[in-house]
């Protein structure tokens, strides 16, 4: 017994320093990653903000008037919960706003305002309305039902496109397309915390903060009043609503109001302040016609990339569309509904060893397949939206079933055997049990997936798509560049204006793009697993 009791104890030490030799190990390579990758992001940054024509002056200057404030403002927020709730809360609104406005911006720039107004009147609405009908009546034909109507409805109003030849103003489109959905949300919000009275006032406050802001906005801005109406729709609304919510509740939190206040008052104030003393700024590559100017091979000066913007963000909204729809579908059908024994079961898994392979096929063998599949056997042209859209698919469709396998796997059994035992079918668990379950981690996997394809490169110039191009694309059939190829044919250029500031100024617009899908993609999911 003795001998059995200095045997464990040695395990146990000797266990134990191992366990602290690969803590410190690991906390050490984890600091050493992070250390890394930040010294290459402010390597870039100071290249695309032009940081070093700043005199030190201007860094303390914004120190005092930004830095200090926002950093006692949240050690304050740290101390008291309530406030640092609040001012999150409030600052995420206004950013979030803010990424809402510049989204639907590209995208409106590439779908035709007039064709979605049809679309949306004819179809979207009404499958919205039978769906809606359908929950608050329990009829379950209602979710068969509402795709039939949003398809018939969505051809319909294709068609009409021609034979129309009057249409309203764009603002008053986004009124009735955008407007009218964030007020009815935000009401229907209101009425389940604050009751009726509430959700009527958000809702025609809604559609007034946005209908004043198409009218008034150009002349206080000088934007148009497409862009006004969008930030007072996802800007101004929802942060209002959310200020009154705060103030008819009494909230504890309410000087986290002052957080974007602080912040935006403090940028303002250090501009006003540099301006007065007159110091030397940043020479920033990083302006507004640098996203809203097509690029330039002579002038550095003159160099944009907002087709190359559009071009990304177009070919990654039909590659996420695609992936979800044709990821989810396999995963499901692999996981729920494929047989494990007999012949079949020997097929599945041949498949399954075969999309495993091919999560790890470099990415230049889809540009090769993309070229050889549907550029020359289909016939589809070089370069164009919908075959480097079919290409990226392909890439990530792998790991988006895997990742999206092991989600649904991990659902535990008793809670199907739950639902088969209230009656259920297969369909009706794996709708209402399984996909629930399992959505926040086949949302993760879609998101790592998605910033893969958003930086690639190899399989666009397999497939012959433009490194620079001077429009931006408006169809599927379009050409189109990505952000990485136009950094990619920039760093070619023999000026140094060229391959530091503007490609500086590339990557950390690439990174501002992932970054904002990736924020709105860890929402949902968050939503999908607070509610799970």
């Amino acid at each position: 017994m003795a001998a059995e009791t200095q045997s464990d104890t040695d395990f146990g030490e000797v266990s134990q320093l191992k366990g602290i030799l690969f803590e410190y190990l690991s906390l050490g390579a984890s600091l050493l990653g992070i250390l890394s990758l930040a010294a290459l992001l402010v390597y870039v940054a100071v290249d695309a903000f032009g940081l070093e024509a700043a005199d030190p002056l201007w860094f303390l200057i914004y120190f005092v008037t930004l830095v200090v404030p926002t950093l006692g403002f949240v050690g304050y927020g740290v101390k008291n919960r309530a406030v640092g709730t609040v001012g999150g809360t409030s600052l995420l609104y206004l950013l979030g706003g803010l990424a809402a406005t510049l989204a639907l911006s590209i995208l409106f720039i590439i779908f035709d305002a007039q064709q979605w107004l049809l679309v949306y009147t004819v179809g979207v609405l009404p499958a919205a309305l039978v769906y809606i009908y359908g929950r608050m009546k329990e009829w379950q034909q209602a979710s068969l039902l509402a795709p039939i109507v949003f398809a018939v409805g969505s051809m319909l109003g294709v068609f009409l496109k021609g034979p129309l030849a009057t249409f309203p103003q764009q603002w008053i489109i986004y009124l009735w397309t955008l407007g009218v959905p964030v007020a009815a949300l935000l009401g229907s919000r209101a009425l389940n915390r604050d009751g009726r009275d509430a959700a009527v006032a958000t809702a025609v406050g809604t559609l007034a903060i946005a209908a004043a802001a198409a009218l008034v906005g150009p002349v206080l801005t000088g934007l148009n009043s497409d862009v006004t109406l969008l930030l007072g729709l996802f800007v101004g609304a929802p942060t209002l609503a959310y200020v009154a919510r705060l103030v008819r509740t009494g909230h504890d939190g309410m000087a986290g109001l002052l957080m974007p206040v602080v912040i935006f008052g403090g940028m303002l104030l250090g501009a006003f302040v540099v301006q007065q003393v007159a110091v030397a700024q940043p020479e920033s590559w990083v302006t507004w016609s640098y996203f809203t100017s097509p690029p330039s091979q002579l002038s550095a000066e003159e160099a944009g990339l907002f087709p190359a913007i559009v071009g990304s963000v177009f070919v990654i909204t039909n590659v996420a569309i695609m992936t979800l729809a044709l990821g989810v579908a396999t995963s499901i059908y692999l996981e729920e509904y494929a047989a494990s024994s007999g012949i079949l079961g020997k097929i599945t898994r041949l498949i399954q060893v075969n999309i495993s392979n091919l999560a790890g096929v470099p990415s230049v063998v889809y540009g090769l397949l993309g070229l050889a599949l549907f550029i020359n056997g289909l016939g589809l042209g070089l370069g164009i939206v919908l075959v480097a859209s079919i290409t990226l698919s392909l890439l990530i469709l792998p790991i988006v079933i895997i990742s999206s396998q092991e989600a649904i796997r991990s659902v535990p059994n008793e809670l199907r055997q739950a639902s088969y035992g209230m009656g259920a079918t297969r369909w009706q668990t794996i709708r209402n049990v399984v996909l629930p379950q399992s959505l926040p981690g086949i949302l993760t996997g879609t998101i790592l997936a998605l910033g893969r394809a958003i930086g690639e490169t190899a399989p666009l110039l397999m497939i012959g798509a433009a490194t620079t191009t001077f429009a931006p694309p408006t169809g599927y059939f379009d050409s189109v560049t990505v952000m990485p190829l136009q950094i990619y044919a920039w760093s070619s250029q023999p000026s140094d204006a060229f391959r530091y500031g503007v490609v500086a100024a590339g990557v950390v617009t690439l990174l501002i793009v992932l970054l904002t899908m990736n924020s709105v993609a860890i929402l949902v999911r968050n939503k999908y697993q607070n509610e799970s």
